[in-house]
């Protein structure tokens, strides 16, 4: 199965499936002529990983991988996508710093899909959520020092030395005034039995964990090596582009394909259950092809599905009470006779993941199988989908992932959209089909992030403080109709839309609270969106809060902290920001700054943003953020991801926005679904907290309060309080 890298999985045409965890050592050692490190997860770390995580099935056979081969090169498989948040560097690290290799030697490969690789929290072969760095980081330090220790006792042996006097130096094993490379063991240490228990460095000891390092796939990507899915090309291959239904539930009635395939270039126009494939020579054949295409269809279920109604609907049912998520105290009795109690709405609205590389999928089917090249979060859904419409079993069918030009959560479908629709052509075709979407297929008819309604309501004590908090969240559940419904939909409630709003710090501290939650059903289809519910909840809940503060005639930060434990990792990230913000320092005149922290994937990120107005619409001139997400493997990768979310989060605040009108999405590309633009780029400082507390994630914890920090600075420069995004003065 296992190949140089010159013809990795990720371009071989067929490739033996999942294989056992005998008959992948025997390959893997046959293909490597070195050392192969398999290991099994023990129960106490799966436990210990899985705190805080949805329950799941634990991983029952090996799910991590290291090559060593006789030229002293090292690969580690990487179970998780790499589409752009660093894990092609962040977990070799770990590996690196228990092996004592040659950083320079190190290499990376995506893994196949198979058990082995399975999340060891989720139980799925999956990246999400913002746990790849910490799911892998006790479990892959154990194989790198399983590694090290096998191939010590080799070395041993072959310098005449004991195992106790010898040590690890950048990829050799030294002994006295002896020593021998990794490669030169490699084959004889494949050969020991691997230990049961290995002693892993102490972190006072670590050399390459903590340190700024460069990525590994920056090479590959800015030379144009790197493959990603749009960049898949496979013999005899046709290019598909498929005609969706053109409003949420619209069907097909008729269509005609004459004078689709009259264009010159077109093969084939096949009709699948979500819509009518045409098949091309090349992309625009395709697309031309589409485009020529006649079709019917029958969108009556779509009339009413328009923003606005969306919003009266919303607004409606914000009046009643809904599935309660969080309750302590007599909330209704703190509010009887309250004379300064609080109300205000905030709503955000519909968002699209908009990656740079649009949606794609190469599907082959061959004889004894299928095999499928895509970028993909979610390799285990996609396998098992693509296996039932073919007739297959999931170890039949081979996902070779690739890099991704984003996702954003939009490649880790529990339906596996866009992995089944280009199944579903090939196999009508009976054809190797790459099928593509357009940016305006998936901003017309993907997955969107859920508009949402915070209603609040608050009455403040005689020190300030709320002493009744009512908040109810109105909006569409992400995992309702999912197979992940019935582990995550409890007593009525979607944890993912409530996140951060029901178990936000502040409750603790406020005697009567309550949040509640509706959820609408709707046509249009949802899915997570970067940061999930913590992308509508911090918004909301921030802004709120500083309405309070200035309510209270207090300092927001002041506030803040004040409601919050002295102890808190919540306190320790608005501390760091405002120091180095410079809190409090007078700001040019027109510029106000707005404040605002929130955990999420167990991360803890305070944001001061510095904002005035400009022509008319919010300025943000400079960020501060600082980060406890606890030990942190690359500095770089965690700046770099905070800058990233910042950006991210920046372009739903100023400009993100999809709007329906009669089922159908009137944004089509970016000219109308704005990205923040080169020009708007404010400048962005990042510190991380000092943290040896439980690790978290950074690939979405830098969205969420950047929103609110604008709008607390736009109040501040204004004294305008604006509740909904994208945020409008005019």
């Amino acid at each position: 199965m296992w190949r140089d890298p010159e013809n990795s999985p990720a371009s071989a045409g067929s490739e033996t499936a999942s294989p056992s965890r005998r008959a992948f050592l025997k390959t893997a050692a046959v293909a490597s002529g070195g050392l192969v490190i398999a290991f099994f997860l023990p129960a106490s770390m799966r436990k210990a990983l899985a705190e805080g995580a949805p329950a799941a099935k634990p991983p029952v056979s090996p799910n991590a991988f290291i090559r060593i081969a006789p030229d002293d090169g090292v690969t580690v498989l990487i179970k998780h996508s790499e589409m752009g948040q660093g894990v092609w560097t962040s977990i070799p690290m770990v590996v690196a710093e228990e092996l004592g290799c040659d950083w320079s030697k190190v290499h990376v490969e995506h893994a196949p899909a198979a058990p082995e690789y399975a999340h060891t929290a989720f139980g799925i072969q999956m990246t999400g959520g913002s746990t790849s760095t910490w799911e892998s980081f006790d479990q892959l330090r154990t194989a790198g020092a399983m590694a090290r220790e096998m191939l010590v006792a080799a070395a041993a042996k072959k310098l005449g030395a004991k195992p106790a006097d010898c040590r690890v130096e950048n990829g050799t094993i030294v002994a006295g005034t002896k020593k021998v490379r990794f490669g030169e063991v490699a084959v004889a240490a494949a050969a020991l039995p691997a230990p049961k228990d290995v002693k892993l460095k102490d972190a006072k000891g670590w050399t390459i964990i903590g340190k700024p390092t460069k990525r590994l796939d920056s090479f590959a990507k800015t030379t144009g090596q790197a493959e990603f899915g749009l960049d898949v090309k496979r013999p005899g291959m046709a290019v598909a582009l498929v005609a969706r239904p053109p409003s949420f539930g619209a069907k097909l009635k008729t269509f005609d394909a004459t004078k689709a395939k009259a264009v010159a270039g077109v093969i084939d126009v096949v009709e699948i259950p979500n819509g009518i494939a045409v098949l091309g020579r090349h992309f625009w054949a395709a697309k031309q092809g589409r485009d020529a295409l006649v079709a019917e269809w029958d969108e009556s279920a779509s009339a009413n599905v328009t923003t606005s109604v969306l919003r009266e609907s919303y607004k409606k049912l914000a009046a009643t009470r809904g599935a309660v998520a969080k309750t302590a105290g007599d909330v209704d009795a703190a509010f009887q006779g309250a004379t300064n109690a609080i109300e205000a709405d905030y709503e955000v609205p519909f968002l699209a993941h908009a990656a740079m590389e649009p949606l794609n999928c190469t599907v082959e089917v061959g004889k004894d199988g299928c095999d499928i090249w895509t970028g993909t979060q979610f390799q285990t859904n996609d396998q098992a989908v693509a296996a039932k419409i073919l007739g297959l079993k999931p170890g039949q069918v081979r996902i070779h992932t690739t890099f991704l030009g984003g996702g954003f959560g939009r490649r880790a479908n529990p339906q596996s959209d866009f992995v089944a629709e280009a199944v579903q052509v090939a196999k009508a075709s009976k054809r190797t089909v790459k099928v593509v979407w357009t940016r305006e297929d998936d901003m017309h008819g993907g997955y969107y992030r859920p508009m949402w309604l915070s209603r609040f309501r608050s009455a403040l004590g005689e020190d300030g403080k709320p002493k009744a908090w009512a908040h109810t969240i109105v909006g569409q559940s992400i995992i309702a109709g999912t197979p992940f419904e019935a582990a995550m939909v409890k007593d009525g409630i979607d944890g993912t839309s409530v996140e951060g709003a029901a178990d936000s710090p502040y409750l603790a501290s406020i005697p009567a609270h309550r949040v509640d939650l509706h959820s609408p059903k709707s046509p249009v289809t949802v899915l997570w969106w970067r940061s999930v519910g913590h992308s509508h909840t911090a918004f909301a809940v921030e802004s709120f809060l500083d309405e309070l503060a200035h309510a209270a005639k207090q300092d927001p930060l002041e506030y803040r902290r004040a409601l919050l434990p002295k102890d808190s990792r919540e306190r320790r990230a608005l501390d760091l920001a405002a120091e180095k913000f410079g809190w409090g320092t007078p700001l040019p005149k027109g510029h106000g700054a707005g404040i605002a922290v929130h955990q999420s994937f167990g991360s803890y990120v305070a944001q001061i943003a510095e904002v005035s107005v400009e022509d008319g619409k919010p300025r943000v001139h400079r960020v501060v953020c600082a980060i406890d997400c606890g030990p942190v493997v690359n500095p770089l990768t965690v700046e770099a991801q905070m800058q990233s979310g910042i950006v991210f989060g920046l372009s739903a605040a100023l400009h993100g926005e999809i709007t329906l009108k009669d089922g159908q999405v009137e944004q089509g590309n970016f000219h109308q679904y704005t990205p923040l633009r080169l020009s708007e780029m404010p400048r962005i400082d990042v510190h991380i907290v000092p943290s040896t507390d439980k690790m978290g994630g950074c690939g979405e914890p830098g969205t969420p309060p950047i929103a609110p920090a604008v709008g607390n600075a736009l109040f501040a420069a204004t004294g305008k309080r604006l509740r909904s995004l994208p945020f409008k003065l005019a």
